[in-house]
């Protein structure tokens, strides 16, 4: 274990608590110089300390000593294809990558960035698959089927293919930007999740 890990791990903890350093010596009973100290890579916490930082931090003491931010490109191209769920169903396309942002977001390197970036374009791309289909039912634009015909049918269906074609190919391009180590641009997109 490098110590610079866990004053790296414990930086970031606390930071994700919203906690300043003030306030993390104060909950966890170790002076402000000691938690300075662990964060500036001059000591390693151990025993005592460990315990009172991992109990103040919400953790176990494993995660402040273990943890280093793995890479996992084969995590990162399952969860870019795990948004193909909108083909099932559209909210799928968003569930299950929220899943698999949630459970490894802090973990694996990337995995909060693209998280993000997904989650974004499926909330934008449903946003405008609900909105066209409301607009359709609610008659807004209703004029597409007079007279009722084959032709107007596909013409109701054609923006939602369209959109599909879209979601799928935005996809499947990132899902090989990934697999090349570059980075995914899942655009366009809302900035939903910052």
């Amino acid at each position: 274990m490098e110590s610079s890990s866990s004053s790296q791990r414990v930086k970031d903890l606390r930071r994700q608590k919203g906690m300043t350093q003030e306030l993390l010596a104060e909950n966890s009973g170790l002076s402000l110089r000691t938690i300075q100290r662990i964060e500036n890579n001059e000591t390693v916490p151990r025993g005592d300390s460990l315990k009172r930082l991992a109990i103040a931090l919400n953790t176990t003491p494993d995660e402040i000593i273990d943890w280093k931010m793995q890479e996992d490109k084969s995590y990162l191209i399952i969860m870019s294809l795990s948004s193909l769920g909108f083909l099932f169903f559209p909210i799928l396309g968003i569930i299950i990558p929220l899943v698999f942002w949630i459970s490894k977001k802090d973990k694996l390197k990337n995995v909060n960035e693209l998280g993000k970036s997904i989650l974004n374009f499926e909330l934008t791309w449903s946003i405008l698959l609900f909105t066209y289909w409301i607009l359709i039912f609610s008659g807004a634009i209703g004029g597409i089927m007079n007279p009722i015909s084959p032709a107007s049918i596909l013409k109701i269906y054609f923006p939602a293919i369209v959109l599909y074609i879209f979601n799928f190919t935005i996809i499947v391009i990132n899902t090989i930007r990934i697999s090349k180590e570059k980075k995914a641009k899942f655009a366009p997109a809302l900035r939903i999740f910052k």
